[in-house]
Protein backbone atom coordinates (compact mmCIF):
# COMPACT_ATOMS: atom_id res chain seq x y z
CA UNK A 1 0.00 0.00 0.00
CA UNK A 2 1.64 3.49 -1.12
CA UNK A 3 2.73 5.31 1.67
CA UNK A 4 2.55 9.48 2.17
CA UNK A 5 3.24 12.29 -0.69
CA UNK A 6 6.31 14.27 -0.09
CA UNK A 7 4.43 16.94 -0.67
CA UNK A 8 1.84 16.71 1.68
CA UNK A 9 1.11 20.50 3.11
CA UNK A 10 1.49 21.66 6.26
CA UNK A 11 -2.01 22.44 8.56
CA UNK A 12 -1.88 25.63 10.69
CA UNK A 13 -1.40 23.75 13.84
CA UNK A 14 -0.59 20.60 13.00
CA UNK A 15 -1.47 17.71 15.51
CA UNK A 16 2.09 16.15 17.05
CA UNK A 17 1.66 13.14 18.59
CA UNK A 18 5.04 11.22 20.83
CA UNK A 19 4.36 7.69 22.32
CA UNK A 20 6.20 7.13 24.86
CA UNK A 21 7.41 9.51 28.11
CA UNK A 22 11.35 8.25 28.13
CA UNK A 23 14.64 9.79 27.15
CA UNK A 24 13.64 9.52 23.55
CA UNK A 25 9.86 10.94 23.78
CA UNK A 26 10.89 13.62 26.59
CA UNK A 27 13.61 15.21 24.44
CA UNK A 28 11.48 15.41 21.33
CA UNK A 29 8.78 16.86 23.38
CA UNK A 30 11.22 19.62 24.76
CA UNK A 31 12.93 20.04 21.13
CA UNK A 32 9.29 21.16 20.30
CA UNK A 33 8.22 23.13 22.96
CA UNK A 34 8.45 26.65 21.02
CA UNK A 35 6.34 25.24 17.99
CA UNK A 36 3.05 26.66 17.06
CA UNK A 37 1.79 22.99 17.51
CA UNK A 38 -0.99 20.95 19.48
CA UNK A 39 1.48 18.30 21.17
CA UNK A 40 0.12 15.17 22.80
CA UNK A 41 2.87 12.34 25.30
CA UNK A 42 1.09 9.56 25.94
CA UNK A 43 2.36 7.08 28.62
CA UNK A 44 1.07 4.21 30.16
CA UNK A 45 2.53 5.85 33.30
CA UNK A 46 2.39 9.17 34.95
CA UNK A 47 5.99 9.62 35.58
CA UNK A 48 9.30 9.76 33.67
CA UNK A 49 11.74 7.03 34.98
CA UNK A 50 15.39 6.58 35.00
CA UNK A 51 15.89 3.08 34.04
CA UNK A 52 19.64 3.52 34.64
CA UNK A 53 19.31 3.62 38.46
CA UNK A 54 16.41 1.45 38.87
CA UNK A 55 18.36 -1.54 39.65
CA UNK A 56 19.24 0.73 42.96
CA UNK A 57 15.79 0.64 43.92
CA UNK A 58 15.91 -2.97 43.14
CA UNK A 59 18.75 -3.25 46.09
CA UNK A 60 17.37 -1.03 48.38
CA UNK A 61 19.61 2.00 48.18
CA UNK A 62 17.03 4.14 46.28
CA UNK A 63 13.48 5.40 46.49
CA UNK A 64 11.73 5.11 43.55
CA UNK A 65 10.81 8.67 43.67
CA UNK A 66 14.38 9.61 43.44
CA UNK A 67 14.40 8.32 39.83
CA UNK A 68 10.75 9.19 38.62
CA UNK A 69 9.40 12.72 38.13
CA UNK A 70 5.65 13.10 36.50
CA UNK A 71 5.47 13.89 33.28
CA UNK A 72 2.95 16.69 33.92
CA UNK A 73 5.59 18.51 36.14
CA UNK A 74 8.51 18.14 33.74
CA UNK A 75 6.07 19.57 31.10
CA UNK A 76 4.13 21.66 32.87
CA UNK A 77 5.63 24.85 31.44
CA UNK A 78 4.87 24.14 27.89
CA UNK A 79 1.68 25.36 26.64
CA UNK A 80 1.72 23.57 23.49
CA UNK A 81 2.11 20.47 25.41
CA UNK A 82 -0.95 18.19 27.05
CA UNK A 83 -0.09 14.63 28.48
CA UNK A 84 -2.72 11.13 28.33
CA UNK A 85 -2.24 8.50 30.64
CA UNK A 86 -3.46 5.68 28.85
CA UNK A 87 -2.54 2.17 26.78
CA UNK A 88 -1.48 2.46 23.39
CA UNK A 89 -3.22 -0.64 21.63
CA UNK A 90 -2.47 0.08 17.85
CA UNK A 91 -1.58 3.08 15.30
CA UNK A 92 -3.26 3.37 12.36
CA UNK A 93 -0.99 4.85 10.29
CA UNK A 94 -2.79 5.62 7.28
CA UNK A 95 -5.62 7.45 8.57
CA UNK A 96 -3.20 8.45 11.36
CA UNK A 97 -5.07 7.73 14.46
CA UNK A 98 -3.31 6.13 17.38
CA UNK A 99 -5.51 3.98 19.24
CA UNK A 100 -5.43 4.82 23.31
CA UNK A 101 -8.16 4.00 26.15
CA UNK A 102 -10.56 2.98 23.53
CA UNK A 103 -10.53 5.86 21.38
CA UNK A 104 -8.47 7.38 19.06
CA UNK A 105 -6.37 10.52 19.08
CA UNK A 106 -5.47 11.78 15.43
CA UNK A 107 -1.88 12.99 14.30
CA UNK A 108 -0.09 15.09 11.35
CA UNK A 109 3.28 13.57 12.76
CA UNK A 110 4.10 10.71 15.00
CA UNK A 111 7.10 9.95 16.87
CA UNK A 112 6.95 6.44 18.72
CA UNK A 113 9.52 5.65 21.48
CA UNK A 114 7.98 3.17 23.79
CA UNK A 115 11.53 1.36 24.90
CA UNK A 116 12.28 -2.04 25.41
CA UNK A 117 11.05 -5.12 27.33
CA UNK A 118 12.84 -8.12 28.53
CA UNK A 119 13.60 -11.00 26.12
CA UNK A 120 13.71 -14.44 27.32
CA UNK A 121 14.78 -15.90 23.69
CA UNK A 122 12.01 -18.03 23.45
CA UNK A 123 11.84 -18.91 27.25
CA UNK A 124 9.24 -16.60 28.17
CA UNK A 125 8.63 -18.83 31.13
CA UNK A 126 11.14 -18.43 32.83
CA UNK A 127 10.20 -14.80 33.44
CA UNK A 128 7.78 -16.26 36.30
CA UNK A 129 10.61 -17.34 38.36
CA UNK A 130 13.38 -14.85 37.12
CA UNK A 131 11.82 -11.45 37.15
CA UNK A 132 13.70 -8.38 35.35
CA UNK A 133 13.67 -5.01 36.12
CA UNK A 134 12.15 -2.12 33.76
CA UNK A 135 9.84 -0.75 35.80
CA UNK A 136 9.41 0.51 39.20
CA UNK A 137 7.13 -2.51 39.99
CA UNK A 138 9.66 -4.43 38.75
CA UNK A 139 12.12 -3.08 41.39
CA UNK A 140 9.98 -3.05 44.16
CA UNK A 141 9.53 -7.10 43.36
CA UNK A 142 12.79 -7.49 43.42
CA UNK A 143 13.48 -5.33 46.04
CA UNK A 144 10.80 -7.23 48.54
CA UNK A 145 11.95 -10.72 47.02
CA UNK A 146 15.92 -9.82 48.39
CA UNK A 147 14.68 -8.46 51.97
CA UNK A 148 12.20 -11.19 52.13
CA UNK A 149 14.98 -13.80 51.66
CA UNK A 150 16.99 -12.55 54.19
CA UNK A 151 14.10 -12.57 56.16
CA UNK A 152 13.22 -16.34 55.73
CA UNK A 153 16.53 -17.37 56.45
CA UNK A 154 16.74 -16.15 59.80
CA UNK A 155 13.64 -18.13 61.02
CA UNK A 156 15.05 -21.18 59.23
CA UNK A 157 16.65 -24.26 60.73
CA UNK A 158 17.21 -26.63 57.91
CA UNK A 159 20.85 -26.25 56.00
CA UNK A 160 19.71 -26.46 53.06
CA UNK A 161 16.87 -24.40 52.59
CA UNK A 162 18.61 -21.49 54.53
CA UNK A 163 21.43 -22.20 51.41
CA UNK A 164 18.92 -21.82 49.08
CA UNK A 165 17.42 -18.83 50.76
CA UNK A 166 20.57 -16.79 50.61
CA UNK A 167 21.67 -17.55 46.92
CA UNK A 168 21.32 -14.74 44.81
CA UNK A 169 21.37 -15.84 41.28
CA UNK A 170 21.90 -13.06 38.35
CA UNK A 171 21.63 -13.54 35.00
CA UNK A 172 23.42 -11.72 32.50
CA UNK A 173 27.09 -9.97 32.63
CA UNK A 174 25.74 -6.82 30.64
CA UNK A 175 26.06 -3.44 33.11
CA UNK A 176 22.38 -3.89 34.58
CA UNK A 177 23.76 -7.58 35.50
CA UNK A 178 27.20 -6.49 36.78
CA UNK A 179 26.04 -3.61 38.58
CA UNK A 180 22.92 -5.45 40.19
CA UNK A 181 25.43 -8.34 41.31
CA UNK A 182 27.87 -5.88 43.22
CA UNK A 183 24.84 -4.52 44.82
CA UNK A 184 23.46 -7.30 45.80
CA UNK A 185 26.33 -8.54 47.22
CA UNK A 186 27.23 -4.84 49.12
CA UNK A 187 23.36 -5.13 50.45
CA UNK A 188 24.59 -8.90 51.68
CA UNK A 189 27.99 -8.54 53.50
CA UNK A 190 28.13 -4.75 54.12
CA UNK A 191 24.12 -3.79 55.48
CA UNK A 192 21.61 -5.64 55.82
CA UNK A 193 23.64 -8.22 57.47
CA UNK A 194 24.03 -5.86 60.86
CA UNK A 195 20.12 -6.07 61.86
CA UNK A 196 19.93 -9.67 61.45
CA UNK A 197 21.81 -12.22 64.58
CA UNK A 198 21.94 -15.31 62.76
CA UNK A 199 23.32 -13.57 58.94
CA UNK A 200 26.64 -13.48 58.98
CA UNK A 201 28.61 -11.71 55.32
CA UNK A 202 29.89 -14.80 54.66
CA UNK A 203 26.28 -16.36 54.59
CA UNK A 204 25.27 -15.18 51.63
CA UNK A 205 26.53 -16.76 47.96
CA UNK A 206 25.81 -13.99 44.61
CA UNK A 207 26.29 -15.66 41.25
CA UNK A 208 26.75 -13.84 38.24
CA UNK A 209 26.39 -15.99 35.26
CA UNK A 210 26.77 -14.99 31.62
CA UNK A 211 26.82 -16.69 28.40
CA UNK A 212 29.71 -15.03 26.31
CA UNK A 213 33.41 -15.16 27.33
CA UNK A 214 33.46 -11.78 29.47
CA UNK A 215 31.17 -9.46 31.14
CA UNK A 216 30.36 -5.79 29.70
CA UNK A 217 31.34 -6.59 25.71
CA UNK A 218 30.62 -3.41 25.01
CA UNK A 219 33.63 -1.80 26.38
CA UNK A 220 37.43 -3.33 26.35
CA UNK A 221 38.99 -6.64 27.49
CA UNK A 222 41.01 -4.86 29.70
CA UNK A 223 37.77 -2.93 31.30
CA UNK A 224 36.40 -6.32 31.65
CA UNK A 225 38.53 -7.89 33.05
CA UNK A 226 38.80 -5.31 35.84
CA UNK A 227 34.72 -6.07 36.35
CA UNK A 228 35.25 -9.15 36.72
CA UNK A 229 38.39 -8.69 39.59
CA UNK A 230 35.81 -6.28 41.22
CA UNK A 231 32.84 -8.31 41.51
CA UNK A 232 35.42 -10.88 42.79
CA UNK A 233 36.63 -9.00 45.20
CA UNK A 234 33.35 -8.07 46.54
CA UNK A 235 32.65 -12.09 46.68
CA UNK A 236 30.58 -12.83 43.75
CA UNK A 237 31.03 -15.77 41.52
CA UNK A 238 31.20 -15.06 37.89
CA UNK A 239 30.76 -17.75 35.52
CA UNK A 240 31.75 -17.55 32.16
CA UNK A 241 30.58 -19.40 28.90
CA UNK A 242 27.74 -21.23 31.11
CA UNK A 243 24.36 -20.62 29.48
CA UNK A 244 21.48 -21.12 31.42
CA UNK A 245 19.41 -24.07 30.29
CA UNK A 246 16.06 -24.20 32.98
CA UNK A 247 15.26 -21.52 35.56
CA UNK A 248 12.96 -22.85 37.77
CA UNK A 249 11.25 -22.00 41.32
CA UNK A 250 14.07 -24.13 42.91
CA UNK A 251 16.79 -22.65 41.10
CA UNK A 252 18.54 -22.02 38.04
CA UNK A 253 20.29 -25.12 35.61
CA UNK A 254 23.36 -24.75 33.30
CA UNK A 255 25.11 -26.78 31.37
CA UNK A 256 27.69 -27.69 34.06
CA UNK A 257 25.26 -27.88 37.29
CA UNK A 258 21.87 -26.92 39.29
CA UNK A 259 22.26 -23.94 41.55
CA UNK A 260 19.57 -23.73 44.30
CA UNK A 261 17.87 -20.43 44.67
CA UNK A 262 15.24 -18.64 45.67
CA UNK A 263 16.24 -15.31 43.86
CA UNK A 264 17.08 -15.24 40.08
CA UNK A 265 17.11 -12.05 38.68
CA UNK A 266 17.17 -11.72 35.07
CA UNK A 267 19.51 -9.28 32.90
CA UNK A 268 20.25 -11.54 29.88
CA UNK A 269 19.24 -9.53 27.02
CA UNK A 270 15.62 -7.26 25.80
CA UNK A 271 13.48 -7.09 23.13
CA UNK A 272 11.54 -4.00 21.59
CA UNK A 273 7.77 -3.34 22.29
CA UNK A 274 5.34 -4.11 20.27
CA UNK A 275 5.51 -0.71 18.13
CA UNK A 276 6.17 -2.50 14.29
CA UNK A 277 3.19 -4.63 14.81
CA UNK A 278 1.32 -1.55 15.57
CA UNK A 279 3.16 0.16 12.71
CA UNK A 280 3.39 -2.55 10.17
CA UNK A 281 7.19 -1.97 9.48
CA UNK A 282 9.47 -4.57 9.21
CA UNK A 283 11.77 -5.35 12.75
CA UNK A 284 15.05 -6.71 13.27
CA UNK A 285 15.43 -9.91 15.00
CA UNK A 286 15.24 -7.62 17.96
CA UNK A 287 11.30 -6.64 17.44
CA UNK A 288 13.01 -2.83 16.65
CA UNK A 289 11.68 -1.40 14.18
CA UNK A 290 13.65 -0.92 10.96
CA UNK A 291 14.14 3.01 10.05
CA UNK A 292 15.36 5.39 7.76
CA UNK A 293 18.39 8.12 7.84
CA UNK A 294 15.74 10.37 9.47
CA UNK A 295 14.57 7.67 11.88
CA UNK A 296 11.32 8.02 9.72
CA UNK A 297 9.66 4.76 8.75
CA UNK A 298 9.96 3.12 5.03
CA UNK A 299 6.79 5.22 3.15
CA UNK A 300 5.94 7.65 5.98
CA UNK A 301 7.85 10.63 6.48
CA UNK A 302 5.66 11.59 8.82
CA UNK A 303 5.85 8.56 11.40
CA UNK A 304 9.16 8.43 13.48
CA UNK A 305 10.62 6.18 16.04
CA UNK A 306 13.30 6.59 18.75
CA UNK A 307 14.77 5.00 21.29
CA UNK A 308 15.16 1.55 22.31
CA UNK A 309 12.43 0.90 19.39
CA UNK A 310 14.13 1.85 17.00
CA UNK A 311 16.75 0.07 14.48
CA UNK A 312 19.08 3.24 13.24
CA UNK A 313 22.22 2.18 11.43
CA UNK A 314 25.33 4.42 11.98
CA UNK A 315 27.60 5.09 9.52
CA UNK A 316 29.44 1.99 9.59
CA UNK A 317 28.03 -1.82 10.62
CA UNK A 318 26.91 -0.59 13.68
CA UNK A 319 23.25 0.55 15.26
CA UNK A 320 22.79 3.30 17.57
CA UNK A 321 22.96 1.86 21.29
CA UNK A 322 19.92 1.60 23.14
CA UNK A 323 21.56 3.52 25.93
CA UNK A 324 19.96 6.79 27.64
CA UNK A 325 22.60 9.53 25.56
CA UNK A 326 21.36 7.94 22.57
CA UNK A 327 17.88 7.65 23.09
CA UNK A 328 18.35 11.84 24.05
CA UNK A 329 20.14 13.07 20.95
CA UNK A 330 17.73 10.98 19.01
CA UNK A 331 14.94 12.45 20.43
CA UNK A 332 15.80 16.19 20.24
CA UNK A 333 17.16 15.58 16.64
CA UNK A 334 13.78 14.02 15.26
CA UNK A 335 11.80 17.00 17.52
CA UNK A 336 14.11 19.62 15.74
CA UNK A 337 13.59 18.59 12.15
CA UNK A 338 9.75 18.56 12.75
CA UNK A 339 10.13 21.78 14.36
CA UNK A 340 12.09 23.06 11.28
CA UNK A 341 9.13 21.69 8.96
CA UNK A 342 6.87 23.29 10.58
CA UNK A 343 8.35 26.21 10.33
CA UNK A 344 9.65 26.40 6.59
CA UNK A 345 13.22 26.38 7.38
CA UNK A 346 15.91 23.86 7.06
CA UNK A 347 16.48 21.39 9.61
CA UNK A 348 19.60 20.21 11.07
CA UNK A 349 22.11 18.40 9.72
CA UNK A 350 22.08 14.63 9.04
CA UNK A 351 21.74 13.03 12.58
CA UNK A 352 25.15 11.88 14.38
CA UNK A 353 25.56 10.59 17.42
CA UNK A 354 28.04 11.91 19.79
CA UNK A 355 29.29 8.95 21.44
CA UNK A 356 29.94 9.83 25.47
CA UNK A 357 31.14 6.80 26.15
CA UNK A 358 30.52 3.52 28.31
CA UNK A 359 30.37 2.81 32.08
CA UNK A 360 29.44 0.87 34.99
CA UNK A 361 29.57 0.57 38.60
CA UNK A 362 31.07 -2.51 40.16
CA UNK A 363 30.14 -1.60 44.18
CA UNK A 364 31.75 0.74 46.79
CA UNK A 365 34.24 2.84 44.80
CA UNK A 366 34.83 0.94 42.23
CA UNK A 367 33.49 1.42 38.38
CA UNK A 368 34.75 1.34 35.20
CA UNK A 369 34.45 3.98 32.52
CA UNK A 370 35.47 4.88 29.03
CA UNK A 371 35.36 8.14 27.70
CA UNK A 372 36.58 7.95 23.92
CA UNK A 373 39.70 6.17 23.83
CA UNK A 374 40.19 7.03 27.93
CA UNK A 375 40.13 4.09 30.50
CA UNK A 376 39.12 4.95 33.88
CA UNK A 377 38.37 2.88 36.84
CA UNK A 378 38.51 2.46 40.57
CA UNK A 379 37.90 5.51 42.52
CA UNK A 380 38.03 7.78 39.71
CA UNK A 381 35.90 5.89 37.19
CA UNK A 382 33.13 5.32 40.08
CA UNK A 383 32.89 9.55 40.80
CA UNK A 384 32.44 9.80 37.00
CA UNK A 385 29.98 7.20 36.97
CA UNK A 386 28.07 8.97 40.12
CA UNK A 387 28.73 12.29 38.74
CA UNK A 388 27.02 11.10 34.97
CA UNK A 389 24.01 9.53 36.97
CA UNK A 390 23.41 12.83 39.02
CA UNK A 391 23.75 15.05 35.84
CA UNK A 392 21.04 13.19 33.72
CA UNK A 393 18.56 12.89 35.89
CA UNK A 394 15.61 15.21 35.41
CA UNK A 395 14.63 17.63 38.29
CA UNK A 396 16.89 19.53 41.32
CA UNK A 397 15.07 17.45 43.95
CA UNK A 398 15.88 14.48 42.30
CA UNK A 399 19.48 15.44 42.01
CA UNK A 400 19.82 16.36 45.61
CA UNK A 401 17.77 13.39 47.11
CA UNK A 402 19.92 10.87 45.25
CA UNK A 403 23.48 12.60 46.20
CA UNK A 404 22.45 12.89 49.39
CA UNK A 405 21.85 8.65 49.66
CA UNK A 406 24.34 7.99 48.55
CA UNK A 407 26.87 10.12 50.84
CA UNK A 408 24.62 8.59 53.54
CA UNK A 409 25.25 5.36 52.06
CA UNK A 410 29.04 5.61 51.36
CA UNK A 411 29.32 6.99 55.16
CA UNK A 412 27.20 4.73 57.14
CA UNK A 413 27.28 1.21 54.64
CA UNK A 414 23.44 1.05 55.32
CA UNK A 415 20.40 1.08 52.75
CA UNK A 416 18.01 3.23 53.42
CA UNK A 417 15.34 1.73 52.04
CA UNK A 418 14.63 -1.60 53.04
CA UNK A 419 11.13 -1.91 52.80
CA UNK A 420 8.77 -4.94 52.44
CA UNK A 421 5.66 -3.74 50.27
CA UNK A 422 2.74 -5.34 49.62
CA UNK A 423 2.10 -6.83 46.19
CA UNK A 424 1.13 -10.05 44.72
CA UNK A 425 3.38 -13.33 46.25
CA UNK A 426 6.65 -14.31 43.82
CA UNK A 427 6.98 -17.64 42.68
CA UNK A 428 9.98 -17.92 45.90
CA UNK A 429 7.34 -16.56 48.43
CA UNK A 430 4.53 -19.45 47.18
CA UNK A 431 7.53 -22.01 47.36
CA UNK A 432 8.13 -21.47 50.80
CA UNK A 433 4.94 -21.27 51.80
CA UNK A 434 3.94 -24.51 50.44
CA UNK A 435 7.26 -26.47 52.16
Amino acid sequence: MPGESPHMTETPEPNIVIVGAGFAGLSSARALKDVRAKITVIDRHNYHLFQPLLYQVATASLSPADIAQPIRSILKDQTNTRVLMGEVTGIDRHNRQVMVNGASVPFDYLIVATGARHSYFGKDQWAEHAPGIKTVDDATRVRADILLAFERAEAESDRERRKALLTFVVIGGGPTGVEMAGAIAELARNSITRDFRSITPRCARVVLIEAGPRLLPALTPTMSDEAHSALERLGVEVRLGEAVTNVASTGVTTAKEAIPARTVIWAAGVRASAAGQWLDTPTDRAGRVVVNKDFSIPGYRRIFVAGDTAAFRLGDDRFLPGVAPAAKQAGQWIGQMIAARIDGRLGPDSFRYDDLGSMATIGRREAVARLGRMEMKGLIGWLLWSLAHVYFLIGFRNRVSVAASWAWSYVTYQRGVRLITGRPASPSEKLEKAA
